[in-house]
């Protein structure tokens, strides 16, 4: 199982969550520990333009992470069809 590799963006955005969200996020953060590449392609895509990040939905948020070697890196959570978060994730890489 991979280690989980959380940054501090992601971490706060996770801890501001309201309960029921708080569990639907990290549920899915725990899945991918166990399975980072589920075999439903539309769990885990790429993300263009950004090579090696991939993203998965859980609920209304999603979830950029990366694997690098037995770590789990998740840069990044935000809600979906957020543009910002995703020019803040260009800007950190």
């Amino acid at each position: 199982m991979l280690k989980l590799d959380l940054s501090r963006d992601a971490g706060d955005f996770i801890a501001g969550l309201p309960g029921q969200q708080f569990k639907q996020v990290v549920s899915a953060m725990l899945s991918l520990l166990k399975n980072p590449q589920p075999q439903d392609p539309r769990a885990a895509r790429p993300l263009s333009g950004m090579d090696g990040y991939y993203r998965v939905e859980s609920g209304e948020h999603r979830i950029v992470f990366r694997i690098e070697g037995e770590l789990l890196r998740v840069p990044l959570i935000g809600k979906r069809n957020d543009a910002e978060a995703y020019r803040r994730l260009v800007r950190k890489v």
